[in-house]
């Protein structure tokens, strides 16, 4: 745990390729799904999945779906540039569910797909969550290395996923420490 610890103080980089920064200078930041910068993101999120899963119809929530109260809608910024963003559904009581995560393309690989990972779990603990659920697709391999390296284990697909045979859904207890 103390290596782990030390790794999230590393530095991180940023959007522009090569430039650094640390940690403190990433920012998650709870906003309204129908800002501009939450709907922009949304938007580059549906057209990411339409060109991984031509013609497949999936799961998708609208800004309007997103503004009610079961959802925390969050986005990560640097520099005043939004970079990525998630949101936090809570299904039943002691259930949650990670949903619209997306980072840009230029931003991936940066750690920021992490950051706003442990922000909404973070959401989760504060809001005495211990169950958190993932559901992505097998065309997101770099989604499932996220998930699985973050500490999510595979389960059977679950609610609307049961008969999507390309999803891939997971799931973290959270405990003490997390």
């Amino acid at each position: 745990m103390e290596a782990r610890q030390g790794e999230l103080e590393q530095l991180i980089a940023t959007s522009t390729p090569g430039a650094r920064m640390t940690r403190n200078e990433v920012r998650v930041v709870r906003v309204s799904p129908a800002s501009a910068e939450a709907a922009a993101l949304i938007t580059e999120l549906d057209v990411d999945l339409h060109a991984r899963y031509p013609g497949v119809p999936f799961h998708t929530l609208t800004p309007d779906e997103l503004m009610a109260p079961a959802f925390t809608f969050v986005v990560a910024e640097a520099a005043g540039e939004a970079l990525g963003c998630g949101a936090l559904r809570v299904r039943e009581p002691g259930i949650a569910e990670i949903k619209r995560m997306f980072v840009r393309p230029a931003a991936r690989r940066r750690g920021v797909a992490r950051a706003v990972l442990r922000a909404l779990e973070a959401r989760a603990s504060e809001l005495g969550i211990p169950r958190i659920l993932i559901e992505t697709g097998e065309g997101q391999p770099e989604a499932i290395a996220l998930y699985v390296s973050s500490g999510y284990v595979p389960i059977p697909r679950y609610g609307e996923y049961v008969d999507v045979e390309q999803s891939r859904c997971f799931e973290k207890r959270l405990g003490a420490g997390e």
